[in-house]
């Protein structure tokens, strides 16, 4: 079986980003806020005119807290595979056989059989479904993404209930992550909510970035029929290979 799945913890393949990139940022920013705040106080006791100044690094401060705490709550020890978890999201081919012909129930409902409690390595992942034409649907598939995301998940990912789904204008884009507000902070760092860095994230362009999605999806799907077929590692690695060369296309740096 071939299995799309995502490694948890985040941290047992992002170790080394952790330590050098998102630890070392929070590390320093705090220790600098942590120094310059009681200093801005001490000098507004004083007399000093510095009120504007102290909120704003105070504010900025409770920020880096904030994005330490986001990144710490996707780490946990790892002393070997046992402490590995596997969250399945497609089970995208078995002997003689591609599934991308069968919907997103089918796969959740395969991989919830194939997830078992004494087994803990594969997990079934949470998941609802919803009725575009019903706002109660989409009320609570909302009130879903919020639970989950305020008690720490990463987010969800949209998907039509078709694995493939044509449009007007070709292929639709497979899927959209749609993290949580916290995650996010992560990503863009301790102060992308700030009005100012926010106005400048929603001015970015997604054009590019949903174009190399499908082409990317399409050669996805090519490599997995080659490999079911048989055909030889050259074949499906010229597949692989060219969702590499896409990957190294230059998007909006803001992304």
């Amino acid at each position: 079986m071939v299995i799309d799945a995502e490694l948890m913890p985040w941290s047992a393949k992002a170790g080394e980003l952790l330590l050098r990139q998102y630890a070392a940022v929070g590390s320093a920013a705090e220790e600098g806020f942590g120094m310059a705040v009681p200093l801005l106080a001490e000098a507004e006791k004083r007399g000093v005119d510095v009120g504007a100044l102290h909120e704003r690094v105070a504010e900025r401060a409770s920020l880096v807290a904030r994005y330490r705490d986001a990144y710490r709550r996707y780490c946990w020890e790892v002393a070997g595979v046992d402490d590995l978890r596997l969250a399945g999201f497609h089970l995208l081919a078995s002997e003689g056989a591609v599934h991308v012909d069968q919907n997103h129930r089918w796969h959740m409902e395969m991989l919830g059989r194939l997830a078992h409690p004494d087994d803990p390595l594969l997990v079934a992942t949470s998941h609802v479904f919803v009725d575009l034409d019903d706002a109660d649907s989409e009320a609570q598939a909302t009130r879903w993404w919020e639970e989950l995301t305020a008690a720490g998940g990463e987010g969800m990912v949209i998907k039509p209930l078709e694995f493939v789904v044509a449009g007007r204008k070709g292929l639709v884009q497979p899927a959209v992550k749609c993290r949580g507000p916290e995650y996010l902070r992560i990503i863009y760092g301790p102060e992308y909510t700030l009005p100012e860095n926010l106005a400048r994230l929603r001015e970015r362009s997604l054009g590019l970035n949903r174009s190399l999605a499908v082409r990317e999806f399409a050669l996805g799907v090519e490599a997995l029929e080659r490999f079911v077929r048989g055909d030889g590692l050259h074949r499906v690695h010229e597949c692989v290979f060219g969702v590499l060369a896409l990957e190294s296309e230059p998007v909006d740096p803001r992304l």
